[in-house]
């Protein structure tokens, strides 16, 4: 019989394994091509160069990134706005009604994304679900297409990846301490400072964890933008899969470009990082604010006697 260490071990050297031979290996790989130069029969030439690197810095590139930066940017930030609030519901709701609410989030995963893209088009569309609904509001007279538009494209990388944004918010929200934000009320904080100084900080890892995971598929969410946007603008996930498909494949350019975003992912790695320092930091600092609820209350003032002793402090501050 396998004892749990033994299963342990084998499931770690299964998962390593498969990690080495299905991400290290390829993207080993990718790197080792960017430096090879385009042959038109075998696709690559093992002749050493920078010149894929060079291109990337051409204005027609550079354009791409930039467009893609934007739309990857703007999709981020909304589902920032619009997960934070409700992840933090979903960390306060009772613990009976967790896991349905979270059930809600993970259902639209059973079924591939470009149904769901799909889905889009029947209600953006020329005379769809949200044109009838303007049209019966009286805010437009005609039916409205959203069809092949930057803005079609926006909303369809955000309804992708909002659920994203939504987990490592709430797994962050979770684990919140309450009595903290109980503390700071004892001192005298508001909403917003509460918010600011306490909650933020907390839940800083979750956040800069959602944006990973939205910012970088944003970038290279190639079908959205097709099937969304018409194919009117070419975007860095166009651009990269162009190189391996299209009849003139540049396998060195295509690579190089995809190291590119691996060296940015490696950044944003390092940013979660950090995060989780200045997280724990900010835990450490406020474990005596868990204690002040502990404390008796002075009868004269309403607040615990430790809140009555910081409060002269914070004043001077």
């Amino acid at each position: 019989m396998m004892t749990r260490s033994r299963f342990i071990n084998v499931a770690i050297i299964l998962v390593s394994v498969w990690l080495i031979v299905f991400a290290l290996v390829p993207n080993l790989f990718l790197l080792l091509i960017s430096f090879f130069e385009r042959d038109s029969h075998s696709y690559v030439a093992l002749t050493f160069t920078f010149e894929n690197y060079i291109r990337l810095f051409e204005p027609s590139f550079i354009k791409i990134f930039i467009d893609s930066l934007y739309l990857a940017v703007a999709a981020t930030i909304l589902c920032l706005v619009l997960a934070y609030p409700f992840a933090y519901i979903i960390g306060r709701a009772p613990k009976s009604l967790r896991p349905w609410i979270l059930l809600l989030i993970i259902i639209p995963f059973w079924t591939s994304s470009l149904i769901r893209t799909y889905a889009i088009i029947t209600i953006i569309q020329n005379n769809g679900i949200l044109s009838k609904i303007l049209q019966f509001t009286g805010i437009t007279s005609g039916p409205v297409s959203f069809m092949y538009s930057e803005f079609s494209v926006f909303i369809g990388l955000t309804y992708t990846m909002l659920p994203f944004m939504i987990l490592p918010i709430y797994a962050s929200v979770e684990k919140l301490n309450p009595t903290l934000i109980d503390a700071a009320n004892d001192l005298g904080a508001g909403i917003l400072r509460t918010f600011w100084h306490i909650i933020l900080p907390l839940t800083l890892p979750g956040i800069v964890a959602g944006c990973i995971l939205v910012f970088l598929p944003s970038l290279t969410l190639f079908y959205v933008p097709d099937m969304l946007g018409g194919g009117k603008g070419i975007l860095l996930g166009n651009f990269i899969q162009w190189q391996f498909t299209k009849p003139e494949q540049d396998w060195p350019l295509g690579a190089s470009s995809s190291t590119i975003l691996t060296v940015v992912l490696l950044l944003m790695m390092l940013a979660y990082k950090w995060s989780l320092h200045l997280s724990a930091q900010r835990s450490e600092s406020s474990r005596h604010m868990a204690a002040i609820t502990q404390e008796p209350f002075d009868s004269d003032s309403g607040i615990s006697t430790a809140s009555a002793r910081l409060l002269p402090e914070n004043k001077e501050e």
